[in-house]
């Protein structure tokens, strides 16, 4: 009796084992046909508006009012681009962003490094005072009337150093850095110091090298925020025409187009032909063909700094 009850259990354990064991198997296919489902439906959500204004951008104005557009243009036209581009002061004002975005990005990431290493060294006993004096001014800001003034009295209106100066240091991204900054081995800096190197060449020398993912994602946050700042140019510079930006060139070009298919005439197509008409670009057009424009930098750049970009992400996750 005992050989069959002992019997039975190994039947029924061995049925288990198989039970288990074809659930484990099920189990991460349905994992990863659901995961990967998922992740699909996240990258259509994502592309598609980026998708479809790269289509707007390609296709007639007058077109483009039917509605209707999704992954293709219906009549494909240049007439957009034609437009963004007809002014020669796109160019310069090309120029002018790349070259403020280049300085206000290095001088950031210099400067605001140095910050950092110099609040992270416990040695320093005004650290957490000027420390709370930064953090102070993220919740704090005096506003635009008296930022304006600041400006004037330091007489950077109308100067290009006005993109570049008021960037130079960022509490936001000192923060950040000095997170990064503590999770590097004091047994470094230590070395460097019975070695008989100074303040200055410990921070060169290695803190710098090795903040290098940290400041690769602080690059793209200051290089974003530089290319898409329009508002500056229009408080500061809007007199000088050589100063003017590309956001805020494609700002105005956007605006004016805005006001001109406002007119009734111009809306009804009332004393144009029919092929001025058909060529005829649209505020929505020119949004798209704009939005296309400004993005292309920013894509081209962003690729080459992506590795880095993760794992400046995880900055502050794990310490040791």
């Amino acid at each position: 009796m005992s050989a069959k009850k002992t019997s039975l259990s190994a039947v029924s354990a061995s049925a288990t084992v198989q039970n288990k064991s074809g659930i484990n198997r099920i189990e991460p296919i349905l994992f990863n046909t659901f995961n990967t489902l998922f992740m699909v439906i996240l990258v259509v959500v994502t592309l598609y508006p980026f998708l479809n204004t790269i289509v707007v951008s390609f296709n007639a104005g007058n077109d483009t009012i039917r509605g209707g557009l999704y992954l293709w243009p219906r009549e494909w036209t240049l007439q957009n681009y034609r437009a963004v581009f007809v002014s020669g002061t796109i160019y310069d004002a090309f120029w002018v962003s790349v070259a403020r975005t280049v300085l206000a990005t290095l001088l950031n990431l210099f400067l605001t490094t140095m910050l950092a290493y110099t609040l992270s060294r416990r040695e320093y006993i005004f650290r957490k005072q000027i420390t709370l004096v930064f953090v102070l001014t993220m919740y704090f800001n005096a506003g635009l009337i008296p930022g304006y003034f600041l400006m004037k009295d330091l007489h950077l209106l109308n100067s290009f150093w006005v993109y570049v100066i008021p960037s130079m240091i960022s509490a936001f991204n000192m923060i950040v850095i000095r997170t990064y900054i503590g999770t590097i081995p004091e047994s470094l800096v230590e070395s460097a110091r019975i070695d008989g190197a100074g303040e200055f060449k410990i921070f060169w020398s290695i803190i710098f090298p090795l903040c290098k993912p940290v400041l690769a994602t602080i690059a793209l946050f200051v290089a974003v925020g530089s290319w898409n700042s329009w508002f500056d140019a229009f408080l500061y510079t809007s007199s000088r025409q050589e100063l003017s930006t590309l956001q805020y060139e494609l700002m105005k070009l956007l605006s004016s187009s805005m006001n001109a298919n406002s007119n009734p005439a111009v809306a009804n197509g009332g004393g144009v032909t029919q092929d001025t008409v058909s060529s005829m670009v649209t505020p929505i057009s020119i949004r798209a063909a704009v939005t296309i424009v400004a993005s292309v930098p920013i894509l081209v750049v962003y690729p080459f700094m992506q590795k880095y970009f993760v794992v400046g992400l995880n900055v502050g996750s794990v310490k040791e």
